[in-house]
């Protein structure tokens, strides 16, 4: 699969602007990671894109995404990609035994967490956003409250970095687009 495929179907199931926009922010966190350790950079952009592909269909555990694997498994998506968005959802039971999955499961919520502190800041923009003010954040549960703290802490430490440098990779990766990312 390419990411142009992989695009067609986020776009076909996907029609929420700020879904897609944050399935490009995880896209981007993955590729960076694709590069640090020297992985497949194609296979971790499709798999960022597609990680919640369904999710506008199928909003409720386990429904998602155990469902939207079903559909990708229909369009050929190779069975790597299937298990690390599987395993990016901890209710599933797939386990994290894949580089891949452990860093989709890294960026996935660290991603949406960085986005809503980037438009808390006074230009709505990445450029504003450090590790600090991400940390601290972090710790007001009221602030973004979906966003998962233990799931980040712990993939961060799946990944075996420290919690710092992880927000500072997503932080950079996604200045790099922020332009796509509306940030």
């Amino acid at each position: 699969m390419t990411r142009e495929e992989a695009l067609e179907i986020l776009f076909e199931y996907t029609k929420s602007e700020s879904l897609r926009k944050h399935s490009f922010a995880v896209e981007s966190c993955m590729i960076h990671y694709a590069e640090k350790f020297g992985e497949n950079v194609e296979e971790y952009s499709i798999t960022g894109l597609l990680h919640d592909f369904d999710y506008e269909i199928y909003p409720k555990a386990p429904d998602h995404p155990l469902k939207g694997s079903e559909i990708l498994r229909s369009k050929g998506v190779d069975e790597k990609i299937i298990r690390a968005i599987l395993g990016h959802a901890p209710y599933t039971g797939v386990p994290r035994d894949t580089l891949m999955a452990k860093t989709l499961f890294a960026c996935d919520e660290l991603a949406g967490l960085i986005t809503a502190v980037a438009f808390v800041r006074p230009n709505k923009t990445i450029d504003e956003v450090e590790v600090k003010s991400v940390l601290k954040k972090m710790k007001d549960k009221a602030f973004a409250r979906q966003v998962n703290r233990d799931d980040i802490i712990q993939s961060a430490n799946e990944l075996g970095i420290s919690l710092e440098e992880h927000i500072k990779n997503c932080i950079d990766a996604m200045s790099k687009r922020k332009d796509l990312l509306g940030l």
